[in-house]
Parts: C-alpha cells; sequence; structure tokens
C-alpha cells in the first residue's frame, strides 16, 4: 500500500481507503462486515471512511466495532454529517446545534475520542455559511477532528468555506466528490479550485457503482445479489451507468486492464489515482477476497497510451451524455 498526502496537509492516507456506505448495517450481516475491515487492514488500508447517515449510523457502530483493539495512532477514520440521523427537525443540516451533537454520536458510535477528518456531507442553503464553519472550528479546537472537510459541494461552495476557514486558522483539507472514468464532473471546475486552495480528492464510486467491475453485461440480466439488484439502496444509484451503450465500452476496456496485467477493477482504480490530485479512491466491498484485490491498485502506474487508448473507448459515451462530464454535482448521491 502507498500513501498520499491529503492536499497540501501534513496527514498522509491510504491511496486506497475502504468505506462502507451501502454495505455495513444494511447488505452485509456484522461479521462479515468485520471481516471485511480486517481484510482491508492486512491489505495496509488504514483510511477508513463512513458518516452518521449511513444505514441510519449503523456503519458508524459497526466500522466502530471493527476498528476496537486496533492502534488508533495508525488510523485514519473519517466520517460525514448533514443528512438525517432522527426525526427531530434539528437532526439534520450544518447548524451549529446539529454540528454539536452529530459529533458527539459518531465519537460514541465510533468508539473514538476523536477523528481524524469531519467532512459536511452536503452544503446547507439553509444554514449560514459562518455558523456551520465556526461550529466546525469549535469542534477542532475541542480535539473532536484533526481536519475538516467536504463532500459534492461546487467550486464555488468549497472556495467560501475555505476563506472562512482560513479566517478561522482551521484545516479545511478535503473534498469528497463521485468520480471515475464513467463520472468525470469535477474535472472542469472542482479539481482546478482545489489544487489552488491545497485540498485533496477522496472519491467515492471509482468503480462507478460496480459497473467498472465488468460484471454487468450489455443485454443480459444483472447477476443476483450485485448492487443492481440492491432493494435497500444501491439499484436506485447504479441506474446511469447501466446503459447499453456504456457496458457495450466498459467491455471494451478489459483487454486494456489485461494488457497492463491488471484486472478491471484494478485499471479503473488506478486510473482514478493517476492524477495527482487524487488522495484516495474508497471502495467498499461484500467479500474480503475482493478487498484485498482491488487495494493491489495501489502503486500501479498506468502507461500514458493505455489511458489515452482507454479515453478513446469511452469518449462516445462521455461526450454524448453531458451529465458525466459537466461542471456540477450530482444532487442525489450519499
Amino acid at each position: 500500500m502507498e500513501y498520499r498526502h491529503l492536499g497540501a496537509s501534513g496527514v498522509l492516507v491510504s491511496e486506497i481507503a475502504y468505506g462502507n456506505w451501502l454495505t455495513h448495517g444494511s447488505q452485509l450481516d456484522d461479521e462479515q462486515a468485520i471481516a471485511c475491515v480486517h481484510a482491508a487492514l492486512d491489505a495496509g488500508i488504514t483510511t477508513f471512511d463512513t458518516a452518521d447517515a449511513y444505514a441510519a449510523t449503523r456503519a458508524e457502530q459497526v466500522l466502530g466495532r471493527a476498528l476496537r483493539g486496533r492502534r488508533r495512532e495508525g488510523l485514519e477514520i473519517s466520517t460525514k454529517v448533514y443528512f438525517p440521523t432522527g426525526p427531530g427537525a434539528n437532526e439534520c443540516g450544518l447548524s451549529r446545534k446539529h454540528l454539536m451533537t452529530a459529533v458527539e454520536g459518531s465519537l460514541r458510535r465510533l468508539a473514538t475520542d476523536h477523528v481524524d477528518l469531519y467532512q459536511a456531507h452536503r452544503f446547507d442553503p439553509h444554514t449560514p455559511l459562518e455558523e456551520t464553519m465556526q461550529a466546525f472550528a469549535d469542534i477542532v479546537r475541542s480535539g473532536k477532528a484533526h481536519y475538516i472537510g467536504v463532500s459534492e459541494w461546487t467550486a464555488g461552495q468549497i472556495r467560501r468555506g475555505h476563506a472562512l476557514a482560513r479566517e478561522l486558522g482551521v484545516p479545511f483539507v478535503s473534498n469528497q466528490p463521485q468520480y471515475s472514468m464513467l463520472w468525470r464532473v469535477i474535472e472542469a471546475e472542482v479539481i482546478p479550485a482545489c489544487v489552488e486552495l491545497g485540498m485533496g480528492q477522496i472519491v467515492w464510486s471509482p468503480l462507478a457503482q460496480g459497473v467498472l467491475t465488468g460484471k454487468y453485461r450489455a443485454g443480459r440480466e444483472a447477476p443476483a445479489g450485485t448492487r443492481a439488484t440492491d432493494t435497500k439502496g444501491g439499484a436506485g444509484n447504479i441506474g446511469e451507468f447501466l446503459r447499453t451503450d456504456v457496458l457495450e465500452r466498459v467491455a471494451e476496456l478489459e483487454p486494456l486492464a489485461a494488457e497492463a496485467d491488471l484486472t478491471l477493477p484494478q485499471f479503473a482504480l488506478a486510473w482514478v489515482l493517476r492524477d495527482p490530485a487524487v488522495s484516495a479512491a474508497v471502495i467498499g466491498g461484500t467479500d474480503p477476497a475482493q478487498i484485498r484485490e482491488n487495494a493491489r491498485a495501489s502503486g500501479v502506474r498506468l502507461d500514458p497510451g493505455l489511458v489515452a487508448r482507454a479515453e478513446e473507448i469511452l469518449a462516445p459515451v462521455t461526450e454524448s451524455d453531458p451529465s458525466l462530464t459537466a461542471a456540477q454535482t450530482p444532487a442525489r448521491r450519499p
């Protein structure tokens, strides 16, 4: 496993991070989830990503249990706040009231006295940004978080938040956007803004909800047990990548991966990590073997010729669907 600085900060994160969005507390029973976390640790992964809203807070609980007894100094634990965690009117958003309560809940569930990175899961248009950033600053100063970041904010929102964080003397170091060979929204505006500001990308869905594993085939039913058939939430997020033209192009990438002596998932992860603006790629998984295999993408350096050929293959898809490359951020992603 190789490690990268999180933006311009001094903290290092593993190039492959482990996330538990749709798995812990939902798709997997607890023991299988814990086995996946232990496989990640064995593969050298030290960066773990979760959120208080995942599986109605259960994902944090399972991750906390899975990491129990591990050297806290050797881990980077990240969680996020914004989406509802209860029925109350103030149990969501980025108000000071919610942030100060939410961080205590996350720490309790994760069984730790601090998180390394605390991220705003979305931008909150109903709370003054000054209020949000002051609350984040107080959380950092209290020692409950070391760094702060955001997820799925626009370039303009990131610039505003970073300016306030600088005034407050708070390390605002990360952005967590969706990014893959099939979803390149952040390239136009978000990545350039973050590079300028010294913020690293911890990208989610680098395998495009599993489509870049090659498990889905044009003209065939989705395999049983995959995300496309998951009635607990996964199926609602993968549809845009299951078009026939997309699946046909993905199949054409397989010989390129083989030429690089990689699996298709490893090739897709290495493609994301080719960009030095990306600090880490978040993977999930339902099988420890899958975690170990994908973690081997760390340290891979793709030949520029292979990258160019991959982009030629995918160009008809991305050019014909502006939503895959437009300078905007998706509104409904977790």
